[in-house]
């Protein structure tokens, strides 16, 4: 019907529905078909051209949480990196969780073009059984052997690319600062969480610390999942064992934990950086305005999100692409640490 009405061919009306009328379809034609498209309110069955050709223009980003500003950040980026050629389809697993095999499994049956995972755990990797093309982001391997653990890299043996931030450099930006303030002693808040990046965010910030003469305090008891309440009780709770070991310095896996922190310090009369000194990680819009401002390794989701669906895209078609980048992670100072 949308041929007949624009006096094109079907072939043509294809094109255009979807969006590869570029250099095969004159503008005159392609401005036709449009509008016959508009008149008869045509959309096209999405779903039969997946059973058609075996895959949809669906890419799939699994997430642990679309709350939070940071994977906000991230989803920009997929999106403007994407283009208008694929729908972005968001699926979340929820507060603290991982994304697991089986539940990946059963996405496939919507025929995704490629899927995106944000912050998967080894074993997931291990696990997963996947056809389709598939990008990884912030997903570290944790080191495996001694020397991978005393030189921060890790050999890249994955079925799936991954785009990694900086973390070593972030980490080592963070302590320097830290350490030139006075501080030896750190807590360590981190994420509950299966997956490796927090786990990485740890080991480093030990190790580092050593190479300087500082130490961190760093249990499972001092962890929350990604919710500002949730890091508020826990800091509370371990505060009493950091106070009685010295720590003058708290680092926390993510700026929201961190924002928890500050609530908490401001309630029990504890002045920041005065008593303690606060730093996250992620660098989200609010640790501008935070009280007092956080000083925050900056992870730029968008960034991460982009090079990521640049990654998935030449594996969609089949072009040849650089490796992957490592997105930078700078330290940003602010009033939380300066000022002691």
């Amino acid at each position: 019907m949308v041929a007949e009405r624009a006096g094109t061919s079907v072939a043509t009306v294809s094109l255009v529905a979807n969006g590869k009328d570029a250099g095969h379809v004159s503008a005159q034609n392609a401005e036709r078909v449009r509008q016959a498209i508009a008149e008869l309110g045509y959309v096209a069955d999405h779903a039969a051209r997946a059973l058609a050709s075996g895959s949809s223009n669906l890419v799939v980003f699994v997430t642990p949480d679309a709350s939070n500003p940071y994977f906000g950040a991230v989803i920009r980026g997929l999106r403007a990196g994407l283009g208008d050629a694929y729908q972005l389809l968001v699926s979340v697993t929820g507060e603290g969780d991982v994304p697991t095999a089986a539940a990946l499994g059963r996405l496939a049956a919507l025929r995704p073009a490629g899927v995106v995972v944000d912050a998967p755990s080894e074993a997931f990797l291990e696990e997963l059984r996947l056809d389709t093309a598939l990008v990884l982001l912030d997903a570290p391997r944790l080191p495996t052997t001694t020397a991978e653990a005393a030189s921060g890299a890790v050999a890249a043996d994955r079925r799936a690319v991954s785009v990694d931030f900086d973390l070593l450099g972030g980490v080592r930006a963070l302590l320097d600062h830290l350490h030139v303030l006075g501080h030896r002693q750190l807590g360590y808040l981190g994420g509950r969480t299966a997956t490796d990046t927090f786990l990485l965010r740890r080991l480093l910030l030990e190790r580092e610390a050593a190479v300087r003469g500082m130490r961190v305090h760093a249990d499972d008891r001092a962890e929350s999942i990604i919710d500002l309440e949730a890091a508020a009780a826990a800091f509370v709770d371990s505060w009493p064992r950091w106070r009685d070991a010295g720590v003058t310095a708290l680092v926390c896996a993510t700026d929201t934990h961190a924002y928890g922190v500050l609530q908490s310090a401001r309630a029990m009369g504890m002045p920041v950086p005065g008593e303690l000194a606060v730093v996250g990680f992620d660098d989200l819009a609010s640790s501008v305005v935070s009280d007092p401002p956080l000083t925050s390794v900056r992870l730029p989701g968008e960034a991460l999100g982009r090079a990521g669906a640049e990654q998935l895209l030449a594996r969609i078609e089949g072009r040849t692409v650089a490796p992957a980048p490592v997105i930078g992670a700078d330290l940003v100072i602010r009033a939380s640490t300066i000022g002691r």
